[in-house]
């Protein structure tokens, strides 16, 4: 018997002689009352049905109520778990990502926010947060008495006639685009090193009529997202196959049924069947107009042996500036903005993938294309042809996005709903026979194929007179 063994077994032995007694006692125990019962006072009656219905109606009451509130519990911890400012869960995180409207700053900085008090972030109570701190308003401070002064030379030279200043009106508007651009610099460099504007940035809080949120953004896009966008327009091929020469200098993201696409993927042709929604972000001031293209760049054209161009959407005439980047091609105007309407994406069996084109063109400033005209022209889809219709229209392309397309198990619904025929048709590659001569038989082979040898001839694979002799 081991030690622990030993060591228990009397405070076993204890608790089984408790039980004992215990069992003992319930058995032989009576009421405390020895006398008979009154005679007017009869045996207790047997519960009615009303009584009983009533019963189970308040039970099942209570029930009701109880399951109500878990689900009203549940609602509401699903509602926490799904906040953008306090969320921590892996599984709510990637809904809000495929929703469009990602958690705010990163999963510490979320959990700290759920589980501390709501103390003003200037008002940290570090001590070196809150030096560093004056240190950064007396840099800023400076930077706007050289915001002021700049301003003022602006608006001295403004007040200034053009034949009093050296050089005429050329160099006088030189000048101004000069003071200008360097008051903009001024304006990013004084709010640059701010804690806080950094954080509403990152928060997705920030105003984009404002110069450094611009900043911000753009420093963001050129990382990864532009490196990734000029990456793809490399890989398949865009330049030269569309245009000959093109970078993009606006962020375009698209989204199908609420899925942020990454650029170049694959997608299920019921995904895009219906219009995507762009989510452009610009980088300069102001309101401009923009026409939108999606076009397929991988039609196959089996009379030419060769592949054509296809236009699956068309606006013009399409108003966006920093502030408002959301763009759903599905709610343009039908009358002053839509030239040609969405046509989903496809490709036919045994064809290779399809190259789908998202474009964004600046058109000229104050000017709008004539909606009736692009629809007389480009209607009919086919043969579409970026490049003129940038030369023509006087576009400069300034934004990109790109998805594909392959045949899959939907694609024949999607064609059918769409109404394009083609659907039963497939493509397969000819056979491309070698145009060298053919070998002549040498060595060991070339002297044992008579007929004398002919129980070699198994042994050879070079056979004169056999067709399906190697060659």
């Amino acid at each position: 018997m081991s030690s622990c063994q030993r060591v228990a077994r009397p405070l076993v032995q204890s608790l089984r002689q408790e039980r004992l007694l215990l069992q003992g006692a319930s058995h032989f125990s009576r009421s405390f009352s020895r006398s008979a019962p009154r005679q007017d006072e009869g045996p207790t009656p047997p519960p009615t049905s009303s009584t009983t219905s009533i019963d189970q109606l308040e039970a099942a009451s209570k029930a009701n109520a109880s399951a109500k509130e878990k689900e009203a519990e549940k609602v509401r911890m699903k509602e926490r778990l799904m906040d953008r400012e306090t969320t921590t869960a892996h599984w709510a995180e990637r809904k809000l990502v495929r929703m469009g409207t990602p958690p705010i700053g990163s999963r510490r900085r979320r959990a700290a926010i759920r589980t501390s008090e709501n103390v003003p972030f200037e008002q940290l109570p570090y001590q070196c947060f809150q030096e560093a701190r004056k240190i950064l308003q007396e840099d800023r401070q400076e930077k706007i008495q050289a915001i002021a002064k700049e301003m003022a030379k602006i608006k001295r030279l403004e007040e200034t006639p053009a034949d009093q200043v050296p050089g005429g009106e050329r160099k006088k508007n030189l000048r101004l685009t000069s003071l200008r651009k360097h008051l903009e610099e001024l304006k990013i460099l004084a709010d640059v090193n701010d804690p806080v504007v950094k954080r509403k940035f990152e928060d997705g809080l920030g105003d984009m009529d404002k110069p450094i949120y611009r900043y911000y953004a753009e420093k963001k896009w050129r990382g990864l997202p532009y490196r990734l966008i000029t990456q793809r327009i490399q890989q398949l091929n865009i330049v030269p196959d569309v245009l000959p020469k093109f970078d993009p200098v606006i962020d375009v993201q698209l989204y199908f049924r609420r899925i942020k696409v990454t650029p170049g993927a694959i997608l299920d042709s019921r995904i895009s069947e219906v219009p995507p929604r762009l989510r452009v972000q610009v980088f300069n001031p102001g309101e401009r107009l923009v026409s939108v293209v999606v076009m397929d760049s991988d039609v196959p054209n089996p009379e030419t042996d060769s592949f054509d161009r296809r236009c699956h959407y068309l606006a013009a005439n399409v108003p966006i500036s920093p502030n408002e980047p959301s763009l759903p091609l599905g709610k343009v105007n039908k009358e002053t903005q839509l030239a040609v309407p969405w046509l989903p994406a496809f490709s036919q069996k045994g064809a290779p993938y399809h190259r789908l084109s998202v474009f964004v063109l600046e058109q000229k400033p104050g000017e709008n294309l004539d909606i009736a005209k692009l629809r007389e022209l480009y209607s009919s889809r086919d043969g579409f042809s970026l490049k003129s219709y940038r030369d023509k229209f006087g576009l400069t392309p300034v934004g990109f996005n790109i998805f594909r397309t392959i045949w899959d198990e939907g694609t024949a619904g999607v064609m059918e709903r769409a109404g394009v025929p083609g659907a039963d048709i497939e493509f397969k590659f000819k056979r491309v026979y070698s145009l060298k001569e053919e070998k002549k038989p040498r060595g060991w082979e070339a002297k044992r194929q008579k007929p004398k040898y002919r129980g070699l001839w198994k042994y050879s694979k070079r056979i004169r007179g056999i067709p399906h002799g190697r060659r």
